[in-house]
């Protein structure tokens, strides 16, 4: 069984003044979630908190059952937004909250990630940083389709607007894949707080330039605070050994 260092760091960033990020890192590092809630102030923080409460709780539940790990983590996030959606019902001033969600989850001999909405898994193997989830945007669909250009992507008014988060009546099936993922390799789970406001030749960099799992993360917050800070930012860092 192969070792691994982590850590999380969030932040509220320099013009927010309520963090509505949250996140999860089992003690014995089994598994890491990230949620970046919307929604209004309350709704928000509510809705990325009942993400991480619920996927935590389903995954410990069913941790030693004989249920394969997809389906373990497919109703761990399904079991999640159903938790927003009847806190909605409960608190009719929350109806618009909704939250992403990024898992990764080390259980058996396969490592799987999923996630919903634009919360983002990179994976630095021998210096080169690579995005390995694919953002539930308009924009980076359109993007895809090849509707419009990188650059375009970047200012696009609205790269931020989700066809996928948790929350919703209509939400689909989380993405959930493999994790390939070798000794020596680091994974980054992170809130759009941090890719807002730096490029990923500025993460790669603070990866290779920082030695610890507590430095890197809090390089990467200074760095989206230096970089403007307009919006909540949380990191997690796993190193496997």
């Amino acid at each position: 069984m192969m070792n691994r260092r982590f850590t999380g760091l969030t932040d509220t960033g320099l013009l927010r003044s309520v963090n509505q990020d949250n996140y999860h890192i089992d003690p014995e590092g089994r598994f890491f979630v990230v949620a970046d809630g919307m929604g209004g102030h309350a709704g928000g923080q509510e809705a990325s908190l009942i993400a991480t409460q619920q996927i935590k709780a389903h995954l410990e539940q069913y941790w030693e059952s004989e249920a394969s790990s997809h389906d373990i983590l497919e109703e761990a996030i399904l079991k999640a937004n159903e938790g927003i959606l009847e806190d909605q019902q409960q608190h009719p001033e929350r109806g618009e909250m909704g939250t992403t969600a990024v898992v990764v989850l080390f259980r058996g001999e396969q490592p799987l990630r999923a996630h919903v909405g634009d919360s983002r898994l990179y994976r630095i193997r021998e210096g080169k940083l690579e995005q390995i989830t694919e953002d539930h945007t308009w924009v980076a669909r359109a993007l895809k389709m090849g509707d419009i250009d990188p650059e375009q992507a970047k200012t696009h008014p609205g790269r931020h607007v989700l066809f996928q988060c948790l929350g919703r009546k209509d939400t689909q099936k989380p993405e959930i894949g493999r994790l390939d993922i070798e000794p020596g390799d680091r994974l980054l789970l992170c809130s759009d707080g941090l890719t807002e406001e730096v490029a990923d030749p500025a993460i790669q960099e603070i990866f290779d330039h920082s030695e610890s799992c507590d430095e890197i993360a809090q390089n990467l917050v200074e760095a989206a605070k230096d970089g403007g800070g307009s919006d909540n930012i949380t990191v997690v860092v796993v190193v496997q050994e």
